[in-house]
């Protein structure tokens, strides 16, 4: 476990910019960070739309300009099916997308602030120090017609 949680650390380096968001129904919370955590720029809030998408891609390259960043780490929780559409956007885009544990999200925010309270941009913030110690696995996005059958299916238990 030590060993994978390693090379996950050590493929993030002083060119990295680490991103952690909060993903919701209607509205999401981004924040970046570089290798140490030291926090980059402002909180970002996108929608789930395509101009939502295009603006929080405009934000990421712009971090990356200002702060001479090679690769971006995005890092989600999961929550339902809403960080879908993300995952193919950013894929799209060449943006690597890592998933962290939301056990670890929730046990993780009380060393922030002595707190447990919930709030999109702390854990945004929460998501993006996870990432940055290598508390992340890469998910398995479906594509083709593996997508096409997911999505069939998620209408399916909708009706």
């Amino acid at each position: 476990m030590k060993y994978k949680q390693n090379r996950k650390i050590e493929q993030i380096n002083e060119s990295t910019l680490i991103v952690g968001a909060d993903i919701a129904k209607h509205k999401h919370y981004a924040r970046a960070v570089d290798f140490r955590g030291v926090e980059l720029g402002k909180t970002i809030a996108f929608s789930q739309s395509q101009s939502g998408f295009s603006q929080l891609l405009f934000w990421i390259r712009s971090l990356m300009k200002q702060h001479s960043k090679q690769q971006v780490l995005f890092g989600i929780e999961p929550t339902g099916q809403y960080w879908l559409s993300l995952a193919e956007f950013l894929k799209k885009h060449g943006i690597k997308l890592v998933i962290v544990n939301p056990m670890h999200v929730k046990r993780s925010k009380e060393l922030d602030d002595n707190s447990p309270t919930k709030n999109d941009v702390k854990d945004a913030r929460v998501i993006a120090r996870l990432v940055q110690d290598g508390r992340y696995s890469e998910p398995q996005v479906p594509e083709g017609i593996h997508a096409e059958l997911r999505n069939g299916m998620n209408r399916l238990s909708q009706h």
